[in-house]
């Protein structure tokens, strides 16, 4: 009889990061053909939930699909198994050669928001010390940059929620925007009941969402503004504040500065020119103000409070930024943040979108969210490296730019992926995979065979979620534990291992090790002093179960709550920066008449290389659904269920037609989960936020048409150059 033996972890999918019980039949050997169940836990992001996602996430352990052996591309292009040992003598002499040709920066790697704690911080290093190069970007480029650099100017750290989840189960009104949580984080929304039994839960999206339709039935607002507008929505909102005298005027006075620039540019932003470019009526703009300003008054007093959430929805575009910041100096103006009973926050996306971006690999950053260029920065990690300072590189390029490099004169000639399915996540998908085809090296580290690993000249197989030791940071800034409750199979290997082995091929200096708890602890001490303190963190306090808020500096019990008594600029004050629209959404869908907005399901995660997998989530969403209002779809000719071609400036994509009035007449949505061409991103530009490095995902200009007429006019088009 195999013993069932349960261990506690946490979901491999979102930065909620669920609790729950994994249960394996182990029979003392390497026999993984028990199965394997996943149950919600108590705790207090999920209170025992789960979504569908972590519930069917087991399914994926045991999947036919899994990779058991390093894949090597032969001469004929077809990829074989290969022993781990010449694969990784062939990547480090592959490495050496192209850098001797080519330079250091030749070689890049783009890591994952997926990656724990111990291998993102690893991964920074293997970069700097193994490789050598500059050239070190990840995905959460396209998720939270922007959300990051607005929090970074405005309170001096990022930390998507600077406050334990459960604060929001007390507010009296939540401004929701750019997030359908209910569908992409569900037991999120348990912490918005209290919001919606007072009436105030505001959403704003283009789309009448899951999360949008929580506010019907007297339980809140939807606002539905033009995509690309929230910018204006925004300044209207807090224009409405400052004229009103809404505002928190001890607030602003004692914490923070910057008012007076911020409130003499907002007075060109009344509600009924806000109403003309966001299609939002004035009357609602006046009415969610004071509705905000009630709650922030209840809060400030010490009853139900309120609070601003951002998401991708306002931030993934090329003004990402300044719209981000806006909604904190909104949050300012009402004193909000560092109180007890108010706040703001961003909802961090992947896993471990939070802690994957403190400890190194971003282009510009050092352990411990640490600047890459601050002399003091570089001299305190290279001491824990034991390196000496001109070891470390310095800034490389970010995502967008790195991934334009690939196969250039002067460019990546070599990338390492980790953590990232870059052919159907990254923007302009299509460039993307054509720098991926000229590198002369192409190194991928997955579990599946996905999109980009299907492209690569070695695969190297690595533990999933259920198999692997660390640490993972979920949307509060809590570091949590990860715990193998399953044997991996016998041929792959941790991502520690396989840095590990290349660092001692490549002579690399300092320590690489494939024990997470060695490279956690060094991770603490790199940390120390940074704005993203873990150092009095070990695998023994974690595990005692106490909550671990970072900072977590040595002798201290961790800060749930950041900003109570000051922001961790110098001067400690919060800094309100002004910002205007640069982009006029109107314009920008010339000569296309609809913008689309890319963004996910509740079935799928990501790029879908997981989820995909899953028959009964694939069964859900089988393939790219194309939302469009129905008096759109008559304009167009199009029927429900048709397939239809959707086509930008950068390239088409085909979907199949889904008629709702959910969404506005002139914007459709895409899903990004899907490849070949059903991929969104196919249909996304390069075009980046000049502050973050963000790409816009949500406002791309396109023509849609059913796919019988677009290949009638295919074939006119055909004849005519032929004539």
């Amino acid at each position: 009889m195999a013993e069932q033996v349960e261990t506690a972890t946490h979901c491999p999918y979102c930065a909620l990061q669920c609790a729950m019980t994994v249960t394996a039949g182990h029979r003392h050997s390497d026999d993984r053909s028990d199965a394997v169940t996943v149950t919600g836990r108590e705790f207090p992001t999920n209170r025992g939930g789960l979504c569908r996602k972590g519930w069917s996430a087991a399914e994926l352990l045991h999947h036919p699909d899994r990779l058991t052996a390093p894949l090597l591309r032969g001469a004929d292009g077809v990829l074989r198994e290969a022993a781990w040992e010449d694969v990784l003598q062939l990547i480090s002499e592959r490495v050496q050669a192209i850098q001797a040709q080519h330079g250091r920066d030749a070689v890049a790697v783009f890591g994952g928001g997926g990656l724990t704690n111990e291998k993102a911080y690893t991964l920074g290093k293997f970069a700097r010390l193994a490789l050598r190069t500059s050239r070190i970007d990840y995905n959460g480029r396209f998720c939270m940059s922007s959300a990051a650099a607005a929090g970074n100017r405005a309170f001096g750290v990022d930390r998507g929620l600077p406050f334990p989840l459960e604060d929001l189960d007390t507010a009296s009104v939540v401004l929701l925007l750019g997030s359908n949580a209910a569908d992409t984080m569900p037991p999120f929304v348990q912490h918005l009941r209290g919001a919606q039994a007072a009436g105030g839960l505001i959403v704003v999206d283009p789309r009448r969402s899951a999360t949008a339709r929580l506010t019907e039935q007297g339980k809140g607002v939807h606002l539905q503004p033009t995509p690309g507008t929230d910018l204006a929505l925004l300044l209207g909102l807090a224009h409405v504040v400052v004229t009103e005298g809404l505002e928190d005027r001890r607030f602003l006075e004692s914490r923070t500065r910057g008012y007076d620039d911020v409130a003499r540019g907002l007075a060109r932003w009344w509600p009924e020119r806000v109403q003309g470019i966001t299609g939002v009526p004035a009357t609602a703009i006046r009415a969610t103000a004071r509705l905000l300003a009630r709650g922030a008054r209840s809060g400030a007093d010490g009853g139900p409070g309120a609070y601003i959430l951002t998401g991708r929805g306002i931030e993934q575009h090329a003004d990402g930024t300044d719209t981000t910041t806006a909604a904190i100096n909104l949050a300012l103006l009402l004193g909000l943040p560092g109180t007890l009973h108010s706040g703001y926050g961003t909802l961090t996306g992947q896993g471990n979108g939070q802690g994957g971006r403190e400890h190194g690999q971003k282009a510009d950053q050092l352990p411990g969210y640490r600047k890459i260029t601050d002399p003091a920065a570089r001299a305190h990690v290279a001491s824990v490296w034991n390196v000496p300072e001109d070891a470390i590189p310095g800034p490389g390029l970010p995502a967008v730019e790195l991934l334009a490099s690939l196969g250039r004169p002067g460019g990546t000639r070599c990338l390492f992926v980790h953590g990232a399915n870059i052919a159907v996540s990254a923007p302009n998908a299509s460039t993307v995979m054509d720098g991926l085809r000229s590198l002369d090296l192409l190194v991928v580290s997955d579990f599946f065979l996905s999109e980009t690993a299907v492209m690569a000249d070695v695969v190297l197989p690595v533990l999933q979620w259920a198999e692997e030791e660390g640490t993972v940071t979920n949307l509060e800034g809590r570091i949590l534990r990860r715990r193998p409750a399953v044997l991996p199979p016998a041929g792959a290997r941790s991502e520690l291992w396989i840095m590990q082995e290349l660092a001692r091929l490549l002579d690399a200096p300092s320590l690489f090790s494939e024990d997470p708890s060695t490279m956690f602890d060094e991770l603490a001490r790199a940390s120390a002093g940074g704005l993203a303190d873990y150092s009095g963190l070990d695998y023994a306090v974690l595990d005692a179960g106490v909550p671990a808020y970072w900072p977590y500096p040595s002798g201290s019990t961790g800060t749930p709550r950041l900003f109570l008594d000051t922001f961790a600029h110098p001067s400690g004050h919060a800094v309100l920066v002004p910002v205007s629209p640069r982009i006029d959404a109107n314009a920008a869908r010339v000569p296309a008449p609809l913008l689309l907005a890319t963004g996910r399901l509740l079935e799928h995660y990501q790029s879908g290389t997981q989820t995909r997998r899953v028959p009964e989530l694939l069964a859900a969403q089988p393939g790219a659904r194309l939302q469009l209002h129905p008096a759109t779809a008559q304009d167009l000719g199009i029927s429900q269920g048709e397939a239809i071609v959707v086509t930008s400036a950068h390239g088409e994509a085909h979907a199949v037609a889904d008629l709702t009035t959910d969404i506005r007449q002139d914007t459709v949505f895409l899903a990004f989960h899907y490849a070949g061409s059903g991929s969104a991103n196919l249909l996304t530009g390069s075009a980046t936020d000049p502050v973050s490095g963000m790409p816009e995902f949500k406002t791309t200009p396109v023509r849609v048409s059913a796919l019988s007429a677009h290949a009638r006019g295919e074939a006119a088009h055909h004849r005519e150059v032929f004539a």
